[in-house]
């Protein structure tokens, strides 16, 4: 671990290499697990001002989970998430003619419907936030349906804070991202 600024950093995320390969997980990340992605307070804000454009991007047992619960809930562990469908996907996805889980959210965005990419836990995935009163943690979270994500990064030589460089900006600021930058390279020689 190291620090930046207020943040604490795993070097897994620079140790580590990533791309995304939707072809051979078919956006399981977005279908498997317990817990809808996590989501910041004013996120939660922003869900229920754009569900109307959202709306038309989502399957019909996704837009019951949201009339029925809430563009968001609150989770096992009392932080905000978005609501599944039968425990299971997340209630903003869609699925392409491939069966290819797909965010609702995004393609709206992608369509210029709204100007908002998605929730920046989804946008930094395999990274994983936490935040602490005096800190924020960094760690990448490493989870079996992204084996050939990693197997794809090693390939092509991506690790994992490259793979999310738009994210991580987006989170921490183009001067927290340059600082990373200056620490992998040191880590690397």
């Amino acid at each position: 671990m190291f620090q930046l600024g207020k943040t604490i950093v795993s070097e897994e995320i620079i140790e580590n290499d990533f791309v995304c390969n939707l072809s051979a997980c078919k956006g399981a990340c977005c279908v498997d697990g317990d817990a809808g992605a996590p989501l910041e307070a004013k996120e939660t804000e922003i869900l229920v001002d754009i569900y109307a454009k959202v709306k038309p991007f989502l399957t019909p047992e996704g837009i019951k989970v949201i009339e029925d619960v809430g563009a968001f809930v609150k989770g096992d562990d009392g932080e905000w998430e978005t609501p599944l469908v039968n425990g299971s996907a997340c209630a903003y996805v869609f699925f392409d003619e491939k069966n290819t889980a797909k965010c609702g959210i995004e393609e709206a965005y992608n369509q210029g419907k709204i100007k908002w990419k998605k929730p920046v836990s989804c946008h930094l995935y395999p990274v994983r936030i936490r935040e602490y009163t005096a800190l924020t943690a960094v760690n990448y979270h490493k989870w079996q349906i992204c084996d050939p994500a990693c197997s794809l990064g090693e390939e092509l030589q991506v690790p994992v804070y490259k793979f999310v460089k738009e994210a991580l900006i987006r989170k921490f600021g183009p001067d927290w991202y340059s600082e990373l930058e200056t620490v992998a390279e040191q880590h690397l020689k």
